[in-house]
Order: C-alpha cells, then sequence, then structure tokens
C-alpha cells in the first residue's frame, strides 16, 4: 500500500472540505437580495464575490475529488494569496493565519498532485 497516495487525499479532502465551510457563506450571500461584499482588486463587489465562490466552494469540490487538481488549486491559491496580501495585511498574525494555512494547503496540492485516488488519474 501506498501511504504516500493516502497522505494526498488526506490532504485534498481536509483542506477543500474547510475551505467550502467558507465557501458555502459566500454561495449564500451571492443569491442574497443585497450583495455586500469586499472589492480588494476594485473590479466591483459582485465579480469579486463571484470569484470567491468559484475559489472557495466550486474549486474545493472539485479537488476532492481529484479532477484537473493542479489547475483547479490555482484558485484558492489566488483568493488566499489576496486575503493574506491586501484584505488582512494590516491585520495582526491571529487574523492573517487561517488564510496564510489555507494557502500553503492549497500551494501543497497544486505541487504534489492528487495522487492515486483521484479522476486525475483515472
Amino acid at each position: 500500500m501506498n501511504t504516500s497516495d493516502i497522505g494526498k487525499l488526506v490532504l485534498r479532502v481536509f483542506f477543500s472540505l474547510l475551505m467550502l465551510t467558507h465557501g458555502w457563506g459566500k454561495l449564500n450571500r451571492l443569491f442574497a437580495d443585497e450583495v455586500k461584499f469586499g472589492d480588494p482588486l476594485g473590479i466591483g463587489s459582485v465579480p469579486t464575490l463571484i470569484l470567491a465562490v468559484f475559489a472557495e466552494f466550486v474549486a474545493p469540490i472539485l479537488i476532492i475529488i481529484g479532477f484537473k487538481t493542479r489547475w483547479i488549486s490555482l484558485l484558492p491559491i489566488a483568493i488566499m494569496t489576496v486575503a493574506v496580501l491586501i484584505v488582512h495585511a494590516s491585520d495582526p498574525f491571529k487574523r492573517q493565519e487561517l488564510p496564510l494555512l489555507y494557502l500553503t494547503g492549497f500551494v501543497a496540492i497544486a505541487l504534489i498532485g492528487p495522487g492515486k485516488y483521484s479522476i486525475d488519474k483515472k
């Protein structure tokens, strides 16, 4: 048994399930009567929220099943980079810690790939 592939599966599923909890809230906000969301990149609050939903809800589902894992991991990497470098840049470390953890996890997933237990390997 190759424990490396099991480790990759655990990493993919764990980080993605945790990210889904954040994406679910954003998905609900997307369908609210009035969308209120930050606009750190200056593209508008609705487009920013749509990107966040893709990065924090859609991408994790695809990563869990291991579909185009390395490419799809770039979405949460991008959104967490914005969270760390722009949204929480002036916040204390305690506030930056969670996006840094997510960023590190998804960078690792992008670098090591999905492993044997994924659609990518079927």
